[in-house]
């Protein structure tokens, strides 16, 4: 009896001192979200757009008004310095992208991304200053060849793999992201898109590549593989430290979304200013395969 009486004698103490616990969560002020690359032989781009509340509702609407206008953008190689032109672009039912390049009027200053420098961002919104430094570093992770395979046991016999051949420096601390594109689709980073040379430093390795998808809609069964029939694009891009930080960070917390078990993580972004976001150099390679139907 003592032995069904203890647990059930438990039970009632721990229910019994259940107590609900409301938050009341502030509304913070929105803040600056900055998404600038600049890549080898391309003008830099900047995005800039404002932090919603994290209970509001994401629709259309919403991310077309949270682009901030009117800022003042400027990039400098060390040389030469900027300013970027405020460029629209319809991008369908009524909503339109706005981003920051560079300025055709203004031709005497304006630059393109080049292997091994540096590069500093400024940004003048709302009265505040923002500043960021980035390298865009030499082409250290050597993408030697791709190709395909069909996939074993494969439910659908079109789907095929994608297989890289790659090289590294002697030498730890290379970074790199990679995106895929498909036919005449656009780049698409994978689920996971960065990482560092800690296990296969000043080494040629091969593995299987994983196809980038659109992030912003609904993942469906044909972003998961890559088949027959299909001009595959691989884009690898040595990035600097920085650059490797906030996408670690930020695709872990894409990762930990929904999951009670995973650990909390920070963003690390290279913002100053108590800006979001990141400015961050690409040193790109390119490789193209057309797998026959």
């Amino acid at each position: 009896m003592r032995r069904i009486l203890a647990p059930l004698f438990l039970l009632i103490v721990v229910t019994g001192c259940e107590k609900a616990v409301d938050f009341d969560l502030e509304e913070a002020e929105p803040k600056l979200v900055v998404e600038a690359t600049i890549e080898n032989g391309q003008a830099p781009v900047v995005v800039l757009s404002r932090s919603s509340n994290f209970f509001a509702q994401i629709s259309p609407e919403l991310l077309a008004q949270s682009f901030v206008r009117n800022a003042e953008v400027y990039v400098s190689n060390g040389t030469l310095t900027h300013r970027l032109k405020e460029f629209t672009v319809p991008t369908g039912n009524g909503y339109s992208l706005t981003f920051y390049t560079n300025d055709p009027a203004q031709p005497a200053t304006a630059f393109v991304g080049a292997l091994k420098t540096g590069y500093m961002l400024k940004i003048i919104a709302d009265g505040n200053e923002y500043t960021a430094q980035t390298t865009i570093p030499d082409t250290t992770r050597r993408l030697d060849s791709i190709w395909w395979k069909p996939v074993p046991n494969a439910v659908d016999d079109e789907e095929i793999s994608l297989y890289i051949r790659a090289t590294d420096r002697p030498g730890f601390g290379d970074y790199i992201r990679y995106f895929t594109k498909k036919n005449s689709g656009t780049y698409l980073p994978p689920f996971t898109s960065v990482f560092d040379d800690f296990i296969i430093d000043g080494s040629t390795y091969e593995l299987v590549v994983e196809p980038g998808f659109n992030r912003n809609i609904e993942r469906n069964d044909e972003d998961y593989y890559f088949k027959r029939g299909d001009t595959i694009s691989l884009k690898l891009a040595n990035i600097d430290r920085a650059t490797y930080d906030f996408w670690r960070t930020m695709e872990y917390g894409y990762n930990s979304v929904g999951n009670p078990f995973s650990t909390p993580v920070k963003v690390l972004g290279n913002i100053s200013g108590g800006a979001l976001g990141y400015f961050g150099g690409y040193g790109v390679q390119y490789k193209t395969v057309v797998v026959p139907k």
